[in-house]
């Protein structure tokens, strides 16, 4: 199982960078992407449905296969201000330009069953400051974090669907920096992890009403971090959030529906993202399609998601108080937020999203997007108003899918 994962995750997770929604994409299908990252409270496509909500896979007949990408174009610059002749000023991060596949397949098996399975990389973030400033540590960071997602879709009666799914996770980090108060090993380390999801979908006329539920997944990473100066490296142990979502999707007129999601992911109590203080996000995704006619269709979103990475003023700059498991040695509140907003700032909020569809054939079909997460600034300070470690991050992103259907 795990050479699988591993295989599946050189597709699925090929060189993942920041996302958008603390350090997951808005959206894994083109067409959920188009639409703000909707699909919990109306069915997408049945390949979507798999990570959105696995009830709606019921959407579609017979078999569809649906392959494609996303180039994700982060803007992340990082700053660090020690005093008067000592400021790096904003500094762009030379990891700029990434992949992210995605794969999935459903097919109906009878009336009321639909089986599938896709792989999707979901999560991540990135930045490189190698030879850029010494104030910045030569900071370069990735973790990457994709799901192989088994699930089965259940048609209860003519309204109610629910669906299940199981998560097979893979992640990788790399924490490879000299930063002012720790090691970190220089190299890869991977690991997996286990998690499930169960969605109810509901349809009455012209009404859809969903909800899903995304259990945790921990995972630990070996030897990633000398955070005591020991010379020995240790383990991080991360766990991915569990996320609750419920939506509403109307078809308004016969050719216009519309789709509002609402999401909570949370970081608080997530082993990793906890201790480096990530607050809980409720995300607000809004979208709509128009079908122009038999062959075309346009779509338009809107997501939004409080940056779970907060400013702070009068950080404590002495006292080691914050421990991260399972490091040994212990941090101070400046060096969490310096670690956050130089390796991982994740702290856009703001995006929108356009793109549509094109039926070429019966069979065949081309689904197009574009997302602009509009650019985001936190900064924070330690007693004093001096140190200040600061971040800017703005993004956009080109997705296509080809998908087949029969």
């Amino acid at each position: 199982m795990r050479k699988v994962l591993a295989s599946a995750a050189i597709l699925a997770v090929a060189g993942s960078a920041m996302a958008t929604n603390g350090d997951n994409m808005i959206g894994v299908t083109p067409a959920s992407q188009a639409m703000g990252g909707i699909g919990v409270g109306m069915p997408i496509g049945s390949v979507d449905s798999i990570f959105r909500n696995p009830a709606w896979m019921n959407s579609e007949k017979g078999f569809t296969v649906s392959f494609g990408g996303i180039l994700f174009m982060p803007d992340v610059k990082g700053r660090m201000n020690m005093g008067p002749g000592m400021d790096s000023g904003y500094v762009s991060s030379r990891a700029n330009f990434f992949t992210v596949p995605e794969i999935g397949i459903t097919n109906r098996i009878n009336d009321q069953v639909v089986v599938g399975i896709a792989a999707y990389g979901v999560s991540g973030m990135g930045v490189d400051y190698r030879n850029k400033d010494p104030l910045l540590s030569n900071m370069h960071t990735t973790l990457q974090f994709m799901r192989i997602i088994p699930a089965v879709s259940y048609q209860v009666n003519p309204n109610l669907s629910v669906g299940v799914g199981l998560d097979l996770a893979y992640g990788s980090l790399d924490m490879g920096a000299t930063m002012p108060f720790g090691n970190a090993s220089g190299g890869q380390s991977s690991s997996y992890g286990i998690g499930a999801r169960l969605g109810i979908g509901y349809k009455i006329g012209d009404l859809t009403l969903g909800f899903n539920y995304q259990s945790p997944v921990s995972l630990k990473y070996k030897h990633v971090f000398d955070s005591d100066g020991d010379g020995s490296y240790e383990d991080l142990k991360l766990q991915q959030p569990q996320e609750v979502a419920a939506g509403i999707g109307y078809r308004v007129l016969p050719n216009l529906k519309v789709g509002l999601d609402l999401r909570w992911i949370n970081w608080s109590d997530a082993d990793g993202y906890k201790q480096f203080k990530w607050k809980d996000q409720t995300v607000v995704a809004v979208g709509g399609e128009y079908q122009v006619n038999l062959a075309l269709k346009l779509r338009a979103g809107y997501n939004y998601g409080k940056s779970p990475i907060r400013s702070y003023s009068g950080l404590d700059v002495t006292n080691r108080t914050n421990n991260i498991p399972n490091f040994t040695g212990s941090f101070t509140d400046f060096d969490v937020q310096w670690f956050n907003l130089i390796g991982f700032p994740a702290i856009t909020e703001h995006h929108i999203s356009f793109g549509g569809s094109y039926q070429f054939t019966k069979n065949f079909a081309v689904d197009l997007a574009y997302v602009h997460a509009f650019e985001k600034k936190v900064e924070s300070t330690g007693t004093g108003g001096t140190p200040l470690v600061g971040a800017k991050n703005s993004q956009n992103e080109i997705g296509i899918a080809l998908r087949w259907s029969f």
